[in-house]
């Protein structure tokens, strides 16, 4: 996997369009109480998607994958809203995780490395 621009237009237009969406949608301008209920939001859609996961891995039901990729974006939506909101760069998150991901498992995933990370995690 090679380290580079990765899709930054993508990520940097979708987190202006993302936070075009949540302008006066709460109550307060206060950045702190804003993340607060972007967190709040992020763990709630994230729980919606562990659900689903877990119905078709624990109770056999069928994967909604329509459902699925619709929490996918509310996932996506609330990771760009707290970027946005602490002024971390979308396109930022995504190279900075695509190079500690390669540092760690640069011939790709292996449970030995997984095993064995040390201080790198």
């Amino acid at each position: 996997m090679q380290v580079g621009k990765m899709k930054e237009n993508a990520f940097t237009h979708y987190q202006r369009k993302a936070a075009e969406t949540a302008r006066g949608a709460y109550q307060f301008d206060e950045r702190h109480e804003r993340a607060a209920v972007a967190a709040m939001g992020l763990a709630g859609e994230s729980g919606e998607l562990i659900d689903a996961l877990k119905k078709w891995i624990g109770h056999g039901h069928e994967l909604d994958l329509d459902y699925v990729e619709k929490e996918l974006g509310d996932v996506l939506w609330y990771i760009a809203e707290i970027s946005t909101i602490l002024g971390i760069n979308l396109a930022s998150v995504a190279e900075r995780n695509e190079e500690k991901l390669i540092a760690r498992y640069p011939e790709g995933f292996s449970v030995e490395r997984s095993r064995n990370r040390g201080a790198d995690r």
